[in-house]
């Protein structure tokens, strides 16, 4: 038996430990084709040929917070005084692609002035992030592969790879959603796992995209996600059709089980929608108007873009 086929019966029994037994109706067949010997290492650093040791290792880093609160949640520019209880769940989050310098400057700052978790950023603003928080405890979380997911996994391993050297502490990265819904998954657990190699230590994220997969392509991303030694799996970019929604929270959290983090991100934005994702199972929250939401100051209408 391959390696892959290894992989892919682990995959089935553990689908059917988390269904509670029952087979889910999910055809687990890679496409077919050969590969050869993983021996690409043309990656600086990069060493794949023991890749395929990541579908036995236990996540690099798990940071779910225990009970039923919400572990992290984002918070765009402008949000004013937050208490200290709530400063350190907070990603402070600029994403969009026309964020200015100083935009990202009175991110920093916010997040230094109300000590926030983190700032989210492109990976293009990570030095400055970096020297801006120096010694303020709050860390640097860079997005890889973002917003589309469709690059190479020697390319995000190199994004990521690079994020880190400049200053990353935190990664999230976008599933290659093309290689799952054409069933080549080995392409996808590759992506995974050379993205959570070059970021260790630091924990990465693997942003799903679930408003454009089936639940069957969601069952199998959860999965591929936890073998492959990501420490969440996470509903959504900000910039796709959908945001997360119960069903898929209740879905993800079913499959990884308590062993990683379930972020929900994308259209919860008053109490009541947090409050939904956090009692289907996520422990991160991901929200443009998150200190509105634990204040519960939110407004229903509140759109932004980017998280």
């Amino acid at each position: 038996m391959s390696d892959v086929d290894k992989l892919v019966e682990m995959i089935t029994k553990r689908v059917q430990e988390r269904l509670g037994g029952q087979a889910p109706q999910v055809k687990l067949a890679l496409a077919p084709r050969d590969r050869g010997d993983c021996t690409d290492d043309s990656a600086p650093g990069e060493d794949c040929a023991s890749c395929g040791s990541c579908v036995v290792r236990r996540p690099w880093s798990v940071r779910a917070m225990e009970g039923a609160g919400a572990g992290r949640v984002g918070a765009a520019l402008g949000i004013g005084e937050v208490s200290a209880d709530l400063a350190k769940m907070i990603d402070h989050t600029m994403l969009k692609p026309e964020a200015t310098r100083d935009e990202v400057v009175k991110l920093c700052d916010e997040a230094r002035k109300h000590h926030f978790a983190s700032v989210c950023v492109n990976t293009t603003w990570v030095p400055l992030c970096k020297s801006l928080l120096h010694g303020s405890g709050v860390m640097v979380c860079a997005v890889v592969g973002f917003p589309l997911g469709a690059m190479t996994p020697s390319a995000k391993a190199y994004e990521a790879r690079e994020a880190m050297r400049q200053g990353a502490q935190e990664i999230d990265m976008v599933i290659n959603i093309g290689a799952l819904k054409s069933r080549d998954f080995e392409t996808v657990f590759e992506d995974i796992c050379r993205v959570v190699k070059s970021a260790a230590p630091a924990a990465v994220k693997v942003i799903l995209e679930t408003s454009a997969l089936n639940n069957d392509e969601k069952i199998i991303a959860c999965t591929l996600s936890k073998l492959a030694g990501a420490a969440y799996v996470k509903t959504s970019t900000g910039f796709g059709k959908g945001g997360a929604t119960v069903e898929d929270i209740e879905l993800m959290r079913r499959i990884v089980g308590n062993e990683i983090g379930v972020k929900a991100s994308g259209g919860v934005r008053t109490v009541e929608d947090a409050v939904r994702m956090q009692h289907a199972g996520a422990n991160r929250i991901g929200a443009s108007a998150s200190v509105g939401i634990v204040t519960g100051t939110a407004k229903a209408d509140g759109k932004a873009k980017g998280y």
